[in-house]
């Protein structure tokens, strides 16, 4: 049994909308998504922080995608959410396949989103150790010239700092264990067991995860995938909020959910904070 974690998780929009699960990338919290949730109160929106960032905690050790998943489902469960459509970022993305790969019943469509299937174990080992040694602010530079494209940063200098602030903040621990989630993911041979409505969505200024590499093998991979491509970066719900929003809409309508039809501005919220999410 592994020991207990404090995760914080919210939700937003209507209760009685359809369910829409958010997951954030590696370095970044639940506060990822601001920019696009005012275009999805239609929905149940829930977003977590993942283990080791935000306000959720951040034991030592490594962590694996699979003790990410167990996480998602302690935060489902303790919503009261029984099924879901799934979108996430980066390491977000690749929890959220890992979901339909391990509680197929739990997911009504997935989105994975700037993400891959095949990281470099080498490059995540470097990282690791690199955090583990000399903090967040040892791959500071190398994480925001991913994350976001130039263009962006000097368009809105305000949001790239607020990131830089958020990954110097961040727990070693978190950001470490996480990237060994990273460093250890070995989801691709599955890809093809996923029977969930999917949509990848690439950034076309995205030097972390481009889409040759990383999201194409993940819709070739993917009975039925389907692909859209953004104009941004790795953090696509910062860079391209509006057009990432109504990607997910049409993309949930397509797929004969009970998605809304349209986006709105109305947005009630909620909080929570679980303890021994098992």
């Amino acid at each position: 049994m592994r020991p207990g974690i404090r995760l914080h998780w919210e939700e937003a929009g209507d209760t009685e909308g359809q369910p829409l699960l958010l997951l954030n990338s590696i370095g970044t919290d639940l506060h990822l998504w601001d920019r696009v949730m005012p275009y999805l109160a239609d929905f149940h929106v829930l977003r977590m922080d993942t283990r080791g960032h935000g306000r959720s905690e951040a034991p030592r050790g490594d962590y694996s995608i699979d003790m990410l998943v167990d996480d998602v489902i302690a935060v489902l469960d303790d919503a009261g959410v029984a099924r879901t459509a799934v979108a996430g970022v980066s390491l977000g993305g690749m929890m959220a396949m890992g979901l339909a790969l391990d509680y197929p019943d739990r997911v009504e469509a997935l989105i994975p989103i700037c993400t891959s299937a095949t990281m470099d174990p080498g490059a995540w080992t470097a990282r690791v150790q690199a955090v583990r040694y000399g903090g967040t602010e040892a791959i500071l530079d190398l994480a925001l010239g991913r994350f976001l494209s130039p263009e962006f940063r000097k368009a809105d200098p305000d949001a790239s700092d607020h990131i830089a602030e958020g990954l110097r903040r961040m727990s070693n621990d978190g950001y470490a264990g996480c990237a060994a989630a990273i460093r250890d993911m070995d989801i691709y041979w599955r890809l093809r067991e996923i029977e969930a409505p999917t949509l990848v969505v690439a950034g076309d200024l995205d030097t972390s995860t481009p889409f040759e590499g990383h999201g194409q093998h993940i819709a070739e991979a993917i009975p039925r995938a389907q692909t859209v491509h953004l104009h941004a970066a790795h953090l696509a719900p910062l860079e391209a909020p509006e057009a990432l929003a109504t990607t997910l809409i049409r993309f949930l309508n397509s797929c004969n959910t009970t998605a809304p039809e349209s986006v709105s501005e109305r947005l009630p919220s909620a909080s929570s904070t679980i303890g021994d999410a098992l």
